[in-house]
């Protein structure tokens, strides 16, 4: 093993229940209870029409164009995983296409991630799996390496551990820790209860607005 040509395997997977539990979160909800700091891949868009993602992070760094060890990563996936792509944001080459995200989807993978770019995108949109990128390109990929699974990784600030609950949906992309998730998804759900009595006062004509003038006096500003 070494720098550049490394296989992590023994990193620990966020519990089923709570991925269960965060796959009925808005990404919105989750970014806003962490403190709106950790939500990166605004780059980020869904190649797929339709369906949410959530599962435990299956991390890969490779180098800018190069898939070898995205192959490795789907052959290892466990069931569920979410597979995480770190390719510098470069959309000169496709990463993935009809294939990979075909032989992922038969092993059982919930979603791809990928900073950079994919093709086939229109059996990608017509297809159920839900996969991420930053671009699309009819270029196809090297298959040389270099590459890492299961290493900590990075996409425009967003750090993701090998293990992380990733979650996906129309806004987009964001990885929970893991340590922290319980909390996380406490604060969640809360909101969630809370927008939801918001949702009832406007349906209502009862939303207390008071707020807003009172803010802008705070700044000094005459309401």
């Amino acid at each position: 093993m070494s720098v550049g040509f490394r296989i992590v395997r023994d990193f620990t997977r966020a519990s089923k229940p709570l991925i269960q539990a965060f796959a009925e979160i808005p990404t919105p909800l989750i970014s806003d209870n962490m403190n709106r700091m950790f939500a990166g891949g605004a780059g980020l868009r869904p190649i797929h029409k339709q369906g949410t993602m959530c599962g435990p992070a299956l991390t890969v760094r490779t180098r800018a164009g190069d898939n070898l060890m995205v192959h490795k990563a789907i052959d290892m996936a466990e069931p569920g995983d979410v597979i995480v792509v770190e390719a510098g944001g470069d959309v000169t080459n496709a990463i993935i296409g009809e294939i990979m995200t075909s032989y992922g989807a038969s092993r059982g993978v919930a979603g791809f991630v990928i900073d950079g770019a994919v093709r086939d995108a229109g059996a990608i949109a017509a297809g159920r799996l839900p996969v991420y990128a930053r671009g699309v390109t009819h270029r196809g990929p090297y298959k040389d390496g270099p590459g890492e699974i299961g290493v900590p990784i990075a996409i425009d600030g967003m750090v993701i551990q090998p293990g992380d609950i990733v979650v996906g949906d129309e806004d987009g992309v964001v990885a929970v820790p893991r340590d922290a998730a319980p909390r996380i998804l406490e604060l969640a759900r809360a909101q969630v209860q809370a927008e939801a009595k918001t949702m009832k006062a406007i349906a209502e004509g009862t939303l207390d607005r008071s707020w807003v003038d009172q803010r802008l006096a705070e700044r000094g500003c005459k309401p």
